[in-house]
């Protein structure tokens, strides 16, 4: 007998996929936030100031494969004649994945595992800091529906660099993504509650903010340096992906410092000089705590 669930399944799939990748390619990018209600008891709370931002982005398609899809975001800014490169976040798409970091405050990440009817025809999307750190990770099932296809989910991250220095009165953000594609390209909607979190009461919401980041597809000549750059970078951040993965695979919770030597991670990684395999493993192995590394070691 013809297994047409089977059939379905495997369709459905790629259609997931192609709605995936359609993110890939040369975009003007605008970034939208603005914090909307706040529920402090503080009189002289101020809140977030709004921000605009615009910019030229090249999402790469790094990996294309049955059930995994990885995109690198490459921004691309200053004089259009000799522009200044930077790598930006990344994101990999996962089918029906079943290990998952949950960022829990205090740069720790728990360690979930799930079952196989929780993700069962979903997607991880799993968003990566500019050095390939984890930053944040959820589930859920892409929706193909009245021309739309979309993907939803609601998962706790970290702050965003625009809060975290300007911002010490909560430590999570509970992110609501919305990653919609459209006609011209795609959005990312945002519905964020600012969370104040201590480990012995409950969470606390200290605002709500909306982010609303469009992506309108323009030709991807005008992302040409960016592109270029990756081609001769990439074989670096194939190291540093590798290192992470191998991180990742201890199946364990995982907290990194926030500095080592006074310096942050990326402006080791991001250094020229950094290309070797060994160095790069001895950065980050020197990023992630003590604890995390005796915990995979059964001490």
């Amino acid at each position: 007998m013809l297994n047409t669930f089977g059939i379905a399944q495997d369709t459905k799939q790629l259609q997931d996929a192609a709605a995936i990748k359609k993110m890939c390619g040369c975009y003007e990018v605008t970034f939208n936030f603005a914090e909307t209600f706040n529920y402090s008891n503080d009189s002289l709370y101020k809140p977030s100031k709004t921000k605009i931002d615009k910019g030229l982005e090249w999402a790469q398609l790094v990996t294309d494969e049955a059930g995994k899809v990885v995109i690198q975001h490459i921004l691309q800014v200053g004089d259009p004649a000799e522009p200044m490169i930077i790598k930006h976040w990344r994101q990999d798409w996962l089918y029906e994945n079943k290990d998952l970091y949950q960022y829990n405050g205090d740069n720790n990440w728990s360690y979930i595992k799930k079952d196989d009817s929780e993700v069962a025809g979903q997607w991880t999307q799993k968003v990566f800091q500019v050095d390939d750190s984890p930053r944040y990770e959820g589930s859920a099932t892409w929706v193909h529906v009245d021309g739309k296809s979309y993907w939803e989910n609601t998962t706790p991250a970290p702050l965003p660099r625009r809060e975290y220095t300007t911002r010490g009165d909560y430590n999570i953000t509970l992110r609501g993504n919305r990653h919609e594609i459209t006609e011209t390209g795609w959005v990312h909607d945002q519905d964020n509650q600012k969370i104040i979190r201590s480990g012995t009461t409950e969470d606390v919401v200290l605002a709500k903010e909306k982010g609303y980041n469009t992506y309108h597809r323009v030709a991807d000549e005008r992302c040409k340096a960016a592109a270029d750059w990756w081609q001769t970078s990439q074989e670096k951040w194939t190291k540093v992906r590798a290192k992470w993965d191998a991180v990742f695979a201890r199946n364990t919770d995982l907290t990194l410092h926030e500095k080592v030597a006074n310096k942050v991670l990326y402006k080791y990684l991001f250094s020229d000089e950094v290309q070797q395999k060994k160095e790069i493993d001895d950065i980050i192995d020197s990023f992630v705590s003590d604890s995390a590394t005796e915990k995979t070691n059964g001490k």
